[in-house]
């Protein structure tokens, strides 16, 4: 009697002691699957099979519990998250930010994967998708319903709400290809959706789905239905709110544009004074870049079209970077990078050049409207420069086309009147002066002729197009040194080989015209020769130089074939000179060679090896041996070789 006593207390303490666990785990907010483990801990600790179901039994009383409690936490969090959402809805202003609010409280409260929201087009009859959250589809997200198609348009259309447990395989709706491709790609299948209402006007549709089948509960469907009612009064707030700020907003920008405007009116206004004035006063690119830099406070630095520096204050060399030049001529506005402001210098369209400001960091807008107003100061000032270049190059090119007709163009031809305008010009034609023809690929021929004129400016030059050719009159007494230099530097400028014919030097009005027919006649033969993107004149090209040229040297161009054998001759008494004659006399044989001059073969044959010493190993090659000929003919005819005839 006393055991079973003793046994029923102890089966009393641990069910109590359980009992107790369980309760401390309701009041702790314990999980249901924690709660569930009672029964088997007890059974850990020893109890035995009377405990055990005693525990068991209380276990499943306090799981009953629990799920009363997560009912009405539920319904309590359900409503608390209701009420929140209308305070949230009523604080909110701005419409997207309302509908943003409403999908995704809509997608917590109802636990779902995705929830969204479409807003009937009254002009277009149908609905389309407005915000989204949760989605991942871009196909879905662009989704328009027609009013009666799918659920959401049957919604829109009746005013009531719908629900699918699995929208793929439920006939109930009007499917199309369009929205099940759209839902299909988004993978929903259990869709929930309720009219956005305001009075009898439906404005919208609030939707919730979850990409496995769902059964939407009427707790989940009466939720999400309070929802858009808070919801609709919200949007339309919003958008009332919306429109009023918005034309407060447009206001208020127009009063500060037009403050702004006022403001950089009279910063402007005072720069353009300053600048107006230095311009008034015939200031130069210097000065005014001098004076940029002062307004701005940096560096300034101006460049041409071509990266060329024209103008520098408060900085040092910088190049303008072509990225940020490209953005501002794009732009038509100053654009900083890595440090430095770059506006672009523009007339119109066209490119004139690029003004770079450094030392600044963020540019005020009045500032940034300076530095760009500057530019286009800068702009008049280059194009009035090119303008007046422009003028310069007309008249000096008027001058070149006269001097070029010659005397036989015209009776009325005045040498002494071209030398007059030409001292105009700052060019003194009793000086020695070439005659360039230049030639290049048609597509860069325009470029050819701007740069042959700043290279013109340079020299104190004239410049100008004849024939369809770049013809360019220099002070030079080295023709063929010019058109080398001619042609190297402006193959580099345009990329493209220009080729240089030169003649001269002239010393008067009389002889440009026909220093201008041989040049051209020079140019000609470097294209037929191959020698494209050279530069030379006609004592340059040898033997061929002498037949096109009408007043070559021809005493030059024997010395610069056969002068080191002339002066060889002359300093020891040898008969090299007369050897040579002898060799070529006799068709380059050295047995009749020999019988003519009366020598033995190997006389002939060291006299020989003296000559390719001299002359260079080559000197019996076609090409030199023909050169060689003709200026011993040459050498004959005009005397030279009288003494020297076996």
């Amino acid at each position: 009697m006393t055991t079973d006593r003793r046994a029923r207390a102890r089966t009393t303490t641990a069910a109590e002691a359980a009992a107790r666990r369980l309760v401390d785990l309701l009041a702790a907010d314990a999980s249901a699957e924690e709660i569930a483990l009672q029964p088997a801990r007890s059974r850990a600790e020893g109890a035995d099979a009377a405990e055990a179901a005693r525990i068991e039994e209380t276990t499943d009383a306090a799981l009953a519990v629990r799920r009363v409690l997560d009912q009405y936490r539920r319904r309590e969090a359900e409503l608390v998250a209701l009420f929140d959402t209308a305070g949230d809805l009523a604080g909110l202003r701005d419409l997207d930010a309302v509908l943003r609010a409403i999908v995704r409280r809509a997608r917590t409260l109802l636990g779902a994967d995705v929830a969204y929201l479409t807003l009937n087009d009254p002009v277009a009859q149908d609905t389309f998708m407005r915000v989204t959250d949760g989605s991942v589809s871009a196909a879905f997200q662009q989704l328009r319903l027609g009013m009666g198609e799918g659920l959401g348009g049957l919604v829109a259309q009746t005013a009531r709400p719908y629900a699918s447990t699995d929208y793929r395989t439920d006939r109930r709706y009007r499917h199309t290809g369009t929205i099940d491709d759209g839902v299909a790609e988004e993978g929903l299948r259990g869709i929930l959706g309720v009219p956005l209402r305001l009075g009898e006007e439906v404005i919208g549709v609030l939707f919730a789905a979850d990409r496995t089948p769902r059964e939407f509960t009427p707790d989940a469907i009466a939720l999400l239905a309070s929802l858009a009612d808070h919801a609709a009064v919200a949007i339309d707030s919003a958008r009332l709110l919306e429109e009023t700020r918005n034309t407060l907003t447009r206001l208020e920008a127009a009063n500060a544009t037009a403050r702004a405007h006022s403001e950089a009116l009279h910063t402007a206004s005072d720069a353009h004074d300053r600048l107006t004035k230095l311009v008034l006063r015939g200031a130069g690119i210097d000065d005014v870049a001098a004076e940029i830099a002062t307004l701005l406070g940096g560096g300034v630095a101006v460049h041409d079209t071509d990266g060329s520096e024209l103008a520098r204050a408060g900085t040092g060399p910088v190049t303008p970077l072509a990225d940020s030049l490209e953005a501002s001529h794009a732009e038509g506005r100053a654009v900083r990078a890595d440090g430095v402001w770059t506006c672009a210098v523009l007339a119109g369209a066209e490119p004139l050049g690029s003004i770079v400001l450094t030392g600044r960091g963020d540019l005020s807008e009045a500032d940034r409207r300076l530095f760009e107003r500057a530019a286009l100061v800068t702009a008049m000032l280059l194009l009035m420069r090119r303008s007046v270049a422009e003028t310069e190059d007309r008249v000096r090119g008027e001058l070149l086309d006269d001097l070029l007709a010659g005397p036989a163009s015209s009776a009325h031809w005045d040498g002494g009147s071209l030398n007059l305008r030409a001292k105009r010009l700052g060019v003194d034609l009793a000086r020695p002066h070439a005659v360039a023809v230049l030639d290049c690929a048609p597509a860069s021929r325009p470029r050819l002729s701007a740069e042959t004129a700043r290279t013109a400016r340079r020299l104190g030059g004239l410049a100008g197009t004849r024939h369809g050719h770049v013809v360019l009159l220099a002070r030079c007494d080295r023709p063929g040194a010019l058109a080398r230099s001619l042609a190297t530097d402006l193959s580099r400028v345009l990329g493209s080989p220009v080729t240089v014919g030169a003649a001269g030097p002239g010393n008067g009005p009389e002889d440009h015209a026909a220093l201008h027919t041989e040049a051209l006649r020079c140019l000609r033969a470097l294209h037929a020769l191959g020698r494209t993107g050279e530069g030379a004149d006609v004592a340059d090209l040898g033997f061929i130089g002498v037949l096109l040229g009408d007043r070559t040297d021809i005493g030059a161009y024997v010395e610069r074939v056969l002068g080191p054998v002339m002066a060889y001759d002359a300093e020891r008494g040898t008969e090299l000179m007369r050897t040579l004659h002898a060799y070529y006399d006799q068709g380059a044989s050295l047995s009749r060679a020999k019988d003519a001059l009366h020598v033995h073969v190997n006389t002939v044959v060291q006299r020989l090896d003296r000559v390719a010493h001299l002359l260079g190993p080559d000197w019996n090659t076609p090409a030199r041996a023909l050169e060689t000929h003709v200026a011993l003919r040459l050498h004959r005819l005009t005397g030279g070789a009288d003494e020297d005839a076996p």
